[in-house]
């Protein structure tokens, strides 16, 4: 072993802090992404003074391992000055940011190696626990301190770098929603002057359906109609290996659909399974709709700038040309919600391929993909997309290195 490896718990202490006080703190919850997020718990009739409170810089984990797939819940709290957690969670603290800093620390702690380490020590019989003993027999190359702080930092840069794209994404998408109310629901896109179509004299014509005018030559269809073709996904059979040990065709489900332009999957098929199935693969440019899901997944879109193909949640559109399939992402984007609102069913309403197949959109007489420029947004979009995957290929590469030499 490595003499820069040392027990964890020379380096950490457990916080005792209860809600004694009862004080009006948010209170926060952990998720599998070592993330803390505000917690959805019901907490009427509660006895509060029984949770705990955590406070900046310190963390928690959840020591019950056997519910969480491959993923110990545990994260830095820096949300709040101070905030309460359930005393499920175990919080403990670094004893001096002189001799480990607590960032460092959490960036281990996001290795998929810790998460295997964890779950190979856990033990019970009813559900398997890592327990704070575990935790403070814990090994990890402790490098001087100047060292820790100079890998922090290049990691926060890559992070930081990573949260700009994402804002610079978001700020994309609600400019070219802005852009597709303006020309496809208020009709004032460019003319040939390059002047807003309706209010300078663009001829309109009365469409009953809408009970409003639209430009002349233009017309509301149905979905169907608009796409060239629709589909849905399949699930492969889990017992067939083969099926998912390739890396051959991306396999997408509804949480990754998510509202964005989609460069890369959790999981992948073989050609052999994608032809076995009704996991049909699907061409650049298809648009995706969620059909089922809980909370804001149903409704939610997808633009595919990869070939890939999906489960039976998805509802793929593929449509004749770039722009169709451009205005159909924003189309679908601006009305998400009461898309959402048409599905049925049960206990968990969800929406069919028919219901997607019956929602009217209005289609334009013009297919000037130049004229339209909201294909640019998709394009934009897509280039960031694929500089964070290199950022965060590289942010990886960065949690694989701690445990080499090449740090100390």
């Amino acid at each position: 072993m490595n003499s820069n490896y040392k027990p964890l718990g020379k380096y950490i202490r457990p916080v005792i802090g209860r809600n004694s006080d009862l004080g009006d703190l948010p209170l926060m919850g952990l998720s599998i992404q070592k993330k803390f997020i505000p917690s959805i718990a019901n907490i009427v009739g509660t006895d509060m003074s029984t949770y705990r409170i955590i406070e900046k810089n310190q963390f928690a984990y959840g020591p019950v391992t056997s519910r969480n797939g491959e993923k110990i819940t545990i994260a830095l709290f820096n949300d709040y000055e101070k905030a309460l957690i359930s005393q499920a969670y175990l919080p403990f603290e670094v004893i001096s940011a002189d001799e480990l800093e607590p960032e460092y620390l959490m960036m281990w702690f996001r290795r998929p190696e810790f998460d295997r380490y964890a779950r190979f020590k856990s033990h019970g019989s009813a559900r398997e626990i890592f327990d704070w003993e575990e935790m403070c027999n814990t090994l990890l190359p402790i490098p001087d301190i100047t060292k820790q702080r100079e890998i922090v930092k290049e990691y926060n840069v890559i992070q930081n770098r990573i949260a700009l794209n994402q804002q610079l994404i978001q700020k994309l998408e609600e400019t070219a929603q802005a852009i597709y109310r303006e020309w496809f629901v208020e009709f004032e896109f460019p003319d040939e002057s390059g002047k807003p179509y309706k209010s300078n004299a663009g001829e309109m014509i009365w469409n009953e359906e809408l009970g409003k005018e639209i430009p002349k030559g233009w017309e509301v269809v149905s979905v169907k109609d608009f796409c060239k073709e629709m589909k849905s996904g399949g699930t492969l059979s889990r017992d067939n290996n083969n099926y998912w040990v390739s890396k051959d065709i991306p396999w997408l489900k509804t949480g990754e659909v998510c509202n964005r332009v989609l460069i890369q999957s959790e999981e992948y098929i073989s050609h052999e399974g994608c032809q076995n199935s009704s996991a049909k693969k699907l061409p650049i440019n298809t648009v995706l709709i969620a059909m089922y899901g809980e909370g804001k997944t149903k409704g939610q879109a997808g633009y595919l700038r990869i070939e890939a193909t999906t489960n039976q949640a998805c509802c793929a559109m593929i449509c004749e040309n770039e722009f169709h399939s451009t205005l159909l992402y924003y189309f679908l984007r601006i009305n998400q919600f009461e898309i959402a609102n048409l599905a049925n069913g049960g206990a968990q309403p969800n929406l069919s391929k028919e219901i997607i197949e019956n929602i009217r959109i209005v289609k334009p007489l013009s297919n000037d993909i130049t004229k339209h420029g909201l294909v640019k947004f998709i394009n934009y979009s897509e280039a960031l997309e694929k500089g964070n995957q290199k950022l965060t290929e590289l942010k990886e590469l960065i949690l694989s290195r701690l445990a080499t030499i090449e740090w100390i």
